[in-house]
């Protein structure tokens, strides 16, 4: 949908509840905090975010080539994309299980680039529900704009913080929905929709568009809005938002 132009809980990629305990791996002595961070995002995202990705790729006709997905996780793109890039690379902090076969894993500190790829390497570049996980978003997306070749398309996806349930945490809590102190660290730096652009604006990105999941949470409980809201008012009713842009050629 564009628009045209017990343990603490916390939120990993796309707003999935993790818990820092149990399950998942405890830091050991020494170990980076980059790599801390990337274990509390558990690696996994929201299929609805996949699919709001494949829409807009399949709406675009875009498609071929090297995709490189920065901060990778598991790898859950590429089930949305393997059949639009002939090759994939997976770049992130630590490799996690589920990473699939075809992928190509590069280990990098996203808060510290470059990562070790050459320039203008992709016809697609990806970040999904990674840019709030890093200290500096400006300087992620330079890089993705360094690893994406003339005419490339970069995908950034992102919380949205302009939806109905994160205003209103927003004026209730003084916290955005998907940045509460249950979510620090994993979730480092909020955008909004406006911060996007004005960022592909500073990298002089073509052919910028917003566009929205229409999938979103209600408050105060895990059940989601009728598809019918995320379909009538999108930006509302949808818990992230979709940054589309293109390298000039």
């Amino acid at each position: 949908m564009a628009e045209g132009r017990g343990p603490a809980r916390r939120r990993g990629r796309g707003g999935r509840s993790v818990s820092s305990g149990g399950g998942r791996p405890a830091p050991f002595a020494g170990e980076s905090e980059v790599v801390r961070r990337a274990k509390l995002s558990g690696g996994a995202g929201e299929e609805a975010v996949y699919r709001a990705v494949r829409a807009e790729l399949e709406a675009l006709g875009v498609g071929g080539g090297v995709a490189v997905d920065v901060g990778a996780g598991s790898g859950a793109l590429w089930g949305h994309v393997r059949d639009r890039c002939r090759e994939y690379w997976a770049v992130d902090a630590i490799a996690y299980g589920g990473l699939p076969g075809e992928a190509r894993f590069v280990k990098a500190d996203l808060n510290r680039p470059p990562v070790a790829l050459p320039d203008g390497c992709a016809d697609l570049v990806f970040a999904i529900e990674v840019i709030e996980h890093v200290e500096n978003p400006r300087l992620l997306c330079r890089e993705l704009a360094r690893l994406a070749g003339p005419g490339a398309w970069i995908v950034v996806t992102t919380p949205n913080q302009v939806s109905l349930l994160s205003v209103l945490a927003l004026a209730l809590k003084q916290q955005f929905s998907s940045f509460t102190d249950a979510s620090y660290p994993a979730h480092l730096t909020a955008l909004l929709p406006v911060d996007l652009r004005r960022i592909a604006a500073e990298l002089g990105l073509e052919e910028v568009r917003l566009a929205w999941t229409g999938d979103g949470r209600m408050p105060g409980t895990s059940l989601h809005w009728p598809r019918l809201l995320g379909r009538l008012s999108p930006r509302l009713f949808s818990d992230s938002v979709l940054l589309l842009a293109r390298k000039p050629r």
